[in-house]
């Protein structure tokens, strides 16, 4: 069954849940901004026995692309970290940018730090790697750098998350990029339903509420319609209720 969901605060989830109606939730499991390890959850077993689906997004910082090794090693340790903590609360995937490699660093030597990290390593849950807004040296902006990552760790179970706000500020066609990174990667195991402050190539991430922003809202439904996989929204939490019964609706049979 597909969920619905949105990304909540961090501090009681099932209340901020069944605030906004969301069938799933999506929480940073430590400081998104820092590099400290998740720590036991007081409130794990009534998680848990909420029934909530839960998405795990990991911090900011993580960049396991990077030619940098102070920065890539620590994130492939957190990488790690957090999956393990999202496992432990029944966790569906543990979402990671695609990150970036540094001015002037060959792109490919990202893909090689990517795959490195999947040859080395198994986590407890899938890890789904995330489409993003802007920079030169992405390696998942664009779908010709999605092709060349999911040439590099395709072969190994890799999921992949569409964010509709960060694939708009990309310049991507919206009405036909499900069918053109499925072409790619073969799934998309989320979809982060987000609206945009700004205009289609914008390469800006800034998240708006489906009515509020510049993407039309059928389109962002149509894109999760096509994915067929669960959607959650990362929109302003003023918004967040009114998003998911829009889509609860749109994708009513």
């Amino acid at each position: 069954m597909v969920l619905i969901g949105a990304h909540v605060r961090d501090d009681d989830p099932v209340t901020a849940a069944a605030a906004v109606g969301a069938e799933t939730v999506q929480i940073f499991l430590a400081n998104p901004q820092g590099w400290k390890k998740p720590v036991p959850r007081e409130d794990a077993d009534t998680f848990v026995a909420s029934g909530l689906g839960l998405y795990a997004h990991a911090p900011y910082l993580v960049n396991v692309a990077a030619t940098n090794n102070k920065v890539r090693i620590p994130s492939r340790k957190m990488v790690a970290e957090h999956a393990a903590a999202a496992a432990a609360l029944g966790g569906r995937g543990l979402i990671v940018h695609g990150g970036h490699v540094g001015d002037g660093d060959d792109i490919a030597a990202g893909m090689e730090n990517w795959r490195k990290m999947f040859e080395r390593a198994t986590f407890p849950v899938p890890v789904l790697v995330e489409n993003t807004a802007g920079g030169e040296n992405a390696c998942a902006r664009t779908l010709d750098r999605i092709a060349m990552l999911w040439d590099a760790i395709g072969e190994y179970e890799v999921g992949f998350c569409l964010d509709t706000c960060h694939a708009w500020a990309a310049g991507e066609d919206l009405e036909t990029i499900v069918d053109r990174v499925r072409a790619i990667t073969g799934r998309i195991d989320l979809v982060h339903a987000n609206g945009s402050r700004d205009e289609a190539g914008s390469s800006r991430d800034r998240h708006a509420g489906f009515t509020a922003g510049t993407i039309p809202p059928e389109l962002i439904a149509h894109v999760v319609r096509e994915a067929g996989c669960d959607a959650v929204v990362e929109t302003p939490a003023e918004t967040q209720a009114d998003d998911i019964a829009y889509l609860r609706e749109a994708l009513a049979p």
